[in-house]
């Protein structure tokens, strides 16, 4: 428990209290103690324990930024955010994030599609380097304690009601408690005069109840168009066959663009594929010509275009009403002209999403509008801060999210020491 319920203590500069123990909450955290260290910074974590979105981010080897060092094409991938974020963007980068983590003994690497992890691939280094270097800047730590309310009290400082109701005192005050998972956060924002935009899900799967599809958990394909009949929706890039439906960066990417128009459908629309992208349909149609002039004895079943997974080829193969023992040169031209629409046009229609585990993300929260970006302050609430995910603005998968919490947990960070960056902590 806070050792200091109202007040000061002597000798210390300002009691700064942050609520949410995760990437944002964590960084801004160790940058405001490295700034100053005559501060008295404490985090508190509702939760069991600190950092929880870390370790399972990535499937366990953490996400932790994406290969993309100019800031404002890296302010592109935030559906949410992209003009806000270009300015902090400049002032603490992925190069910078890089180089802070390597500084600290921790070495990342940069896979083929630009997502940047550990070279442990484990979570669990990227939470230990942060828990240590806490520690080791003096940051207070505290689990299992719920910050319920937030006022201005008649000394002009941040009064915290405690979910026991205890009461303590602190100068300056940073919500960095996540999206939408975490209402409380959001509630205290607005009890201090913050609009709060409503969220709703994003980078979530979608459920496709079609019984061949179902056939195929598992199956990855590299490249496809996919769009939201009805919108402007569109994504293109690696998709996934779930047990549910479909998943994969391309429908994770659409999912995030289309968060809000997607919500309003109630998560009821078309979703049309298109298998072989770059292919136009006349090519396509070429395409299934030559097979038939090259290959003339094989089965259809067994001879794949464009390198497709063959369990995906037969599927579609079968229903495009071709039989299995169908070979290429009994292959009837109305059959070989439905294959061709399949390929460039299969539509399903989705029922549902499914999020992403404790992993998911939502846009939505604090409107940006209420907030001076150069220091991650209020407008409204002299001394207050946000960082992370409460605020509106979210990113793409790929290491984006995690960039952005540690963006703005930096430069809140170095604004609630009462000194101006200078460079890394």
């Amino acid at each position: 428990m806070p050792r200091n319920r109202i007040g000061r203590s002597l000798g210390v500069a300002e009691q700064i209290a942050i609520i949410g123990g995760g990437a944002a909450g964590f960084f801004a955290a160790i940058a405001c103690a490295r700034a100053n260290p005559e501060n008295e910074i404490s985090i508190y974590e509702r939760g069991s324990e600190f950092l929880s979105k870390v370790r399972i981010s990535g499937g366990g080897r953490c996400n932790v930024t994406h290969a993309s060092f100019d800031p404002r094409t890296l302010s592109q991938h935030y559906p949410r955010g992209e003009r806000a974020l270009i300015s902090p963007l400049h002032q603490f980068s992925p190069s910078d994030t890089v180089a802070w983590f390597e500084e600290r003994g921790v070495r990342l690497k940069t896979e083929s599609d630009g997502r940047m992890f550990p070279v442990t691939d484990s979570s669990d280094t990227i939470i230990d380097c942060l828990m240590n270097e806490a520690k080791a800047a003096g940051v207070r730590l505290f689990t299992r304690t719920g910050i319920e309310q937030a006022r201005i009290n008649e000394s002009n400082m941040f009064e915290l009601r405690l979910s026991n109701g205890e009461t303590f005192s602190c100068d300056r005050l940073l919500l960095a408690t996540g999206g939408a998972r975490s209402i409380t956060g959001a509630q205290i924002a607005q009890s201090l005069g913050h609009t709060i935009v409503p969220p709703v899900p994003s980078l979530f799967s979608l459920h496709v109840a079609r019984p061949w599809l179902r056939l195929l958990p598992g199956v990855s394909i590299p490249d496809v168009a996919v769009s939201a009949s009805g919108t402007k929706l569109r994504e293109r890039g690696p998709l996934l066959i779930t047990h549910n439906g479909v998943s994969g960066p391309s429908v994770l990417r659409l999912s995030a663009w289309g968060a809000r128009i997607l919500h309003a459908l109630d998560y009821h629309f078309i979703l049309r594929v298109n298998w072989v992208p770059d292919f136009t349909a006349d090519a396509t149609r070429a395409q299934l010509q030559s097979l038939r002039q090259s290959n003339p004895n094989r089965l259809v079943i067994n001879s794949p275009l464009a390198r497709l997974p063959a369990r995906l080829w037969e599927q579609l193969a079968l229903a495009s009403g071709i039989d299995r023992e169908t070979r290429w040169t009994t292959l009837p031209r109305a059959q070989a002209h439905e294959l061709a629409q399949r390929l460039t046009r299969t539509e399903f229609e989705v029922k549902g999403k499914s999020l992403n585990k404790d992993e998911f993300v939502t846009c939505g929260g604090v409107s940006l509008r209420e907030i001076n970006f150069k220091t991650m302050e209020s407008r409204i609430t002299p001394r207050l801060y946000f960082a992370g995910e409460l605020l509106d603005l979210d990113g793409v998968t790929g290491g984006f999210n995690f960039q952005a919490a540690w963006t703005t947990g930096w430069i809140a960070g170095h604004a609630m020491a009462d000194r101006e960056p200078a460079g890394l902590p």
